[in-house]
């Protein structure tokens, strides 16, 4: 089974189990932290993945590092996933529910990439086009990106809109060869 197809299946699983019994906020709020401290620490995501370390060990570790600071039923269900031998998918699990637990709320993640940093009026500005266009609310995550000359390239899932200096200047140049312009 492919990558996707479980984490898929755990996390709207988690997600589903958390909504019926009302706890989906702390249930997001436990996976946010587990993501992080993850995604901070490389090593513990290769024990993770690492065949050779057993399951108990890995079922201590997380124990000892999450067991105080998120909910029993996060615990409970990393506990699960690696006594089910997919600890190798809980970094993909948690980002799904993620995905999950923002579509379930309404908000659509925009990653927007900028040749220089925005300043409040434009981050503003471009979070309220985003959600007219949408219809939907907006959480904008911004890098910089030397490469654009100017505008922006966002991102929202597999959609790419691109508004960089550099790609308008490839379009006109297209046109210019094209014949589709004139100068007059």
């Amino acid at each position: 089974m492919n990558d996707y197809r479980v984490s898929y299946r755990y996390a709207s699983s988690l997600l589903e189990t958390a909504k019926e019994k009302n706890i989906l906020d702390s249930v997001a709020k436990s996976i946010q932290l587990v993501k992080e401290v993850i995604k901070e620490n490389p090593k513990l995501q290769r024990m993770l993945e690492n065949p050779v370390v057993k399951q108990h060990i890995k079922l201590s570790i997380l124990e000892e590092i999450f067991k105080s600071k998120i909910d029993n039923d996060t615990m409970n269900f990393l506990r699960f996933v690696v006594k089910k031998n997919r600890e190798n998918f809980i970094p993909g699990i948690l980002e799904k529910f993620t995905e999950l637990y923002d579509d379930e709320l309404g908000i659509v993640n925009v990653n927007v990439k900028t040749a220089f940093e925005f300043d409040d009026e434009q981050k503003k500005l471009l979070k309220e086009k985003f959600e007219k266009f949408l219809n939907k609310d907006t959480r904008i995550r911004y890098k910089l990106d030397e490469n654009i000359v100017g505008g922006f390239v966002a991102r929202i899932g597999d959609t790419v809109f691109d508004a960089s200096l550099k790609h308008q200047l490839e379009l006109l140049k297209k046109q210019f060869l094209s014949g589709g312009l004139s100068l007059n």
